[in-house]
């Protein structure tokens, strides 16, 4: 147990230590401009191009896998968004948020960083496939519902054109997709080129995680949705149930892969649900507290999570 809180306490102490700069200094939120474009532009995908180029590339087309965790996601989200359209009698804009709130995890900030350091390298591949393949799926759904509601306000030909070009031009995808050719090809970068990759990949998950930290301070706690019990069990604890079950009924998938995607399925709800509710100004402040919630409270579920893998209770498929 004290190598589990040895791992977890640095990782989320990274996120405090954002908390505690952005209420000592007193930036504005803008401030973080160039750290998050430091991030997802140039850090983070430099960490899965180089990554997954050093994969072979039979393990970069497990469309099994990719189709398990997605069915995870989306039933969570389904659960989700059939219960709160009962409740809020067809409200689809609100719905839709508070089903990403329940299902995008933390992927992008928290996954490679916490999958990394939990598991090690052979992380790297489930990781990026995941967090590829779900925000394909996110950056289509959101726009795509928000339409159904009236909030997107374009021809459905703009539309999906609009959701194209948030798929293919995103940097981690394309990262990722160029890792991808790099791997089949079994192209190496020269020794400078490699050399800067790995120093911007070490800065990925701290910074990233420091601005998490710093994005949570400065959005305080102020309206608690009803909501947030369903949303926090749904993200928490029935995603990675769900993802655990499902991939053990696929079956036959590696260790590491499989607990790599349970772990990405635990994380807290994603920062890009704060952005995507500001985009279209639907459920803000609550799409907020379920942000700020769900992530104090990982804190201990990821803890057991890693416990139960960690002590073999845990085993890596469920039905082997």
């Amino acid at each position: 147990m004290a190598d589990i809180v040895g791992l977890v306490l640095p990782f989320f102490g990274m996120i405090l230590l954002g908390a505690v700069a952005a209420r000592i200094t007193r930036q504005p939120l803008e401030a973080l401009g160039w750290m998050n474009t430091f991030i997802v532009y140039i850090a983070l995908p430099a960490l899965f191009f180089q990554l997954i180029a050093r994969t072979p590339i039979e393990q970069l087309t497990e469309w099994r896998y990719i189709f398990g965790v997605l069915l995870a996601t989306y039933l969570v989200f389904t659960i989700m968004f059939v219960g709160s359209m009962i409740l809020s009698r067809g409200k689809i804009a609100e719905s839709t948020i508070k089903s990403l709130a329940a299902a995008y995890g933390n992927i992008g900030y928290m996954g490679p960083g916490l999958a990394l350091l939990a598991f090690g390298p052979e992380a790297a591949v489930p990781v990026a496939l995941i967090f590829c393949f779900e925000n394909a799926m996110h950056f289509a759904v959101a726009p795509m519902m928000m339409a159904f509601a009236g909030g997107e306000k374009t021809s459905p030909g703009a539309l999906a054109l609009s959701v194209v070009k948030k798929i293919v031009l995103h940097p981690f995808i394309i990262a990722t997709a160029v890792g991808v050719l790099a791997a089949w090809a079994q192209f190496e970068p020269p020794a400078p080129v490699a050399r800067l990759l790995e120093y911007l990949a070490q800065a990925a998950a701290p910074c990233a995680l420091f601005v998490m930290g710093v994005t949570l301070a400065l959005q305080p706690l102020r309206r608690v949705p009803a909501e947030l019990g369903a949303i926090v069990a749904l993200k928490l604890v029935i995603h990675p149930i769900l993802c655990y079950v499902i991939l053990s009924l696929i079956g036959d998938f590696s260790p590491i892969w499989m607990y790599s995607a349970v772990l990405l399925a635990a994380l807290p709800t994603a920062t890009n649900v704060f952005v995507i509710a500001q985009q279209y100004n639907v459920w803000v402040q609550r799409a907020s507290a379920s942000l700020l919630l769900t992530t104090v409270l990982s804190v201990v579920t990821l803890t057991v999570l890693l416990y139960l893998i960690r002590s073999g209770i845990m085993p890596p498929d469920l039905f082997p």
